[in-house]
């Protein structure tokens, strides 16, 4: 089954973006991330090619290199190039989590995606999934 973790009350989500990218990559886990967008999915590409400390290689879905390429960046995805590690930016949660080991939901300060989060959230509990929460200012939730 998969396994669900919830990032709430995330500041700066690109650098949580790329914190998680970091963290995949050293143990060899490939990441499938959807943007809100087209635009954020460049967004978020560019910022993980251009960090000076890190290697994030990334590329979206239709790239040549998808199949040797560690992090998958995208909006709009038919078949998921892997199975591993899907990161969710989006509302409604896509229509293919559940093939996924790991679900990632990033949820920033703003109070309309707090509301979309928990209506994914509760979606994933009505249908048993164990859920993991974490929050950014270490608050209980």
């Amino acid at each position: 089954m998969t396994r669900v973790e919830f990032f709430f009350n995330v500041e700066d989500k690109l650098q949580k973006l790329a914190e998680l990218s970091e963290k995949a990559i050293a143990k060899n886990v490939k990441l499938l991330m959807l943007a809100k967008t087209n635009e954020a999915a460049i967004q978020i590409q560019a910022y993980l090619w251009s960090l000076p400390q890190q290697f994030l290689p990334n590329h979206p879905s239709n790239h040549p290199l998808v199949a040797q390429t560690p992090i998958i960046v995208d909006w709009f995805i038919d078949e998921p190039p892997h199975d591993e590690v899907l990161i969710n930016m989006q509302h409604p949660q896509p229509v293919f989590f559940s093939r996924f080991r790991r679900l990632i939901e990033i949820v920033g300060m703003d109070e309309e995606e707090k509301v979309q989060a928990r209506i994914r959230y509760k979606f994933y509990r009505d249908r048993g999934y164990e859920i993991k929460n974490y929050d950014a200012l270490g608050k209980n939730i």
